[in-house]
């Protein structure tokens, strides 16, 4: 869905409709006399799985979103469950809702985010990945900040197995062994428990984890947070470290920058760490959705460098919107990619940019033609085997193009870009842009834009080098599979009837099994 919430690609669904699209038939019949012989069939004995786990959002601390297992065959939904139980659509129909990517351990069990109510009230679901069977389930105080679409509320997962949520006034809950059921969860305040403990109110009415949680390999976790004027302990949006030994720091956004018209981290906008984890990339923003992005030291959080968001056609700061989920990403080369808006609504069709930069944030470097919204995710080369070109990896991300906006037509793709490579946009012909090296179109018709076809519903892709394939979700309601030795949509499985939402991310198992989530549900497809 793009900003100004247009109605083009909108599936609004009345609430008869939505129950009949999320229910499985029975059948029944037969009568007769006697008692009936029932016969169970044995249990199902199903294999031990000791696969790669996905984190959490974007899947590592770059937001790659690259699966390390192949991907099952998208030929059935297993099983569904609700991410939402009371979601609130617009008068349109809509869900301005952004929900938090599952995270799955490497024994396959999903960690499901769960708003339980119609604003405040969350918890953390975790089921067994092949059959859904509850593990265990846990109730968090989180609140979210100030905003206007939903915010995401994630869950992450450390290399050494450990859950990390948000919490109540900008402190965390987490626990070990997820597998398991019976451990009790812990809290921890990155301005100190102490701190926390003699002063909960105030904290608790001031200070927001507004960002998903981003661990590094050794257990030291990062995150964004916001906060209302008097705050106390002198706190100021900004962005939180807690180490591995529970000590906490944080460094205030308007420091790092100095500039006063920025207050925060970017809402939604999850820490991203590079290939050697010193480097911590964080975006901050401010009321009037100026931003930076910022190269922090990971040890200290003292900057390393700054760059100011400019949008590549007016050379003016872009806009960073707390209603989008873009994230940076950083490649295996180092270089760090970031989704902003442009200057002036629709002065590029509400895309936006998908900026690029080094890895010290010294060069601007090529942008990609659609930011809105969106986390790039990372194709090696090697998945396209019509690729010529020298870059070792490609870039994937959706690359609508929003009818009555701007020149939009709603003719609304994903792209496969070339980072190191370029060609004149489409729209603003006297900006270079990452070279297209494949596109595919969507497959339903826009009802409002005669033409178009339904937008698609990316806010991170996952990327499957086993069977050359990106896993993408789209506003009709389905899931498709993207084969780029083919160029093809090769598989497909209908979620639910479709509507407009705020985009949604993709994730993958440890045994293969593909997550996706539409319509405030999440599915598990596999065979």
């Amino acid at each position: 869905m793009h900003l100004a919430q247009k109605t083009n690609g909108r599936f609004a669904l009345a609430a008869a409709a939505l129950a009949g699209a999320l229910l499985v038939a029975c059948g029944g019949g037969g009568g007769g006399s006697g008692t009936p012989v029932v016969t169970e069939p044995p249990p199902v004995v199903l294999p031990p799985v000791n696969g790669p786990a996905w984190l959490g959002f974007g899947a590592d601390a770059q937001h790659t979103a690259v699966a390390q297992v192949a991907t099952q065959d998208l030929a059935r939904i297993r099983w569904r469950t609700a991410v939402d139980m009371a979601p609130q659509y617009s008068p349109q129909g809509y869900l301005l809702v952004h929900y938090g990517s599952p995270a799955i351990t490497s024994k396959n069990t999903v960690l499901i985010p769960v708003k339980r109510l119609s604003q405040d009230g969350y918890m953390v679901r975790a089921v067994i990945g092949y059959t859904s069977e509850l593990l265990w389930e846990m109730q968090t105080d989180y609140v979210m900040p100030p905003h206007r679409w939903t915010p995401s509320f994630n869950v992450t997962l450390t290399s050494a197995n450990r859950m990390i949520v948000p919490a109540l006034g900008g402190r965390v809950l987490y626990r070990d062994n997820p597998d398991s059921g019976g451990i009790t969860a812990q809290s921890a305040a990155f301005y100190g428990n102490a701190a926390y403990d003699a002063n909960k109110a105030a904290f608790d009415a001031s200070v927001f984890v507004n960002t998903p949680i981003t661990a590094d390999s050794q257990g030291n976790i990062y995150f964004g947070f916001s906060t209302l004027p008097g705050a106390p302990a002198g706190l100021k949006g900004g962005v939180a470290r807690i180490g591995a030994d529970g000590k906490g720091s944080w460094a205030a956004a308007t420091v790092l920058t100095g500039d006063t018209e920025i207050d925060k981290a970017a809402m939604n906008s999850a820490p991203a760490l590079s290939q050697d984890q010193k480097t911590l990339y964080v975006a901050v923003n401010g009321p009037r959705e100026k931003g930076y992005l910022l190269a922090l030291d990971a040890a200290t959080l003292s900057l390393k460098s700054k760059a100011l968001l400019v949008d590549p056609q007016t050379a003016q700061p872009a806009r960073v919107s707390d209603d989008s989920t873009a994230s940076p990403t950083v490649g295996p080369d180092g270089d760090v990619f970031f989704g902003v808006l442009e200057t002036t609504y629709a002065q590029h069709n509400a895309r936006g940019w998908l900026l690029h930069f080094n890895a010290n944030l010294a060069q601007a470097k090529t942008p990609g033609s659609f930011g809105w919204d969106d986390t790039a995710s990372i194709v090696p080369a090697s998945m396209v085997p019509g690729y010529k070109g020298s870059s070792q990896y490609l870039i994937t991300t959706k690359y609508n193009n929003y009818g009555r906006a701007g020149s939009g037509d709603s003719k609304n793709k994903v792209a496969l870009l070339d980072p190191n490579a370029a060609q004149a946009d489409f729209i603003a012909p006297g900006v270079q842009v990452m070279k297209e090296v494949l596109t595919i179109l969507g497959v339903t018709p826009d009802p409002n834009y005669p033409g178009g076809v339904v937008e698609w519903c990316i806010n991170t892709a996952a990327v499957d080098p086993f069977t050359k394939s990106i896993l993408v979700n789209s506003e009709d309601g389905w899931l498709y599979r993207w084969d780029l030795a083919t160029n093809t949509l090769s598989q497909k499985v209908r979620l639910t009837s479709g509507l407009g939402e705020s985009y949604t991310p993709t994730a993958i198992g440890a045994d293969g099994t593909v997550y996706a989530i539409n319509n405030a549900m999440l599915f598990a497809v596999g065979k």
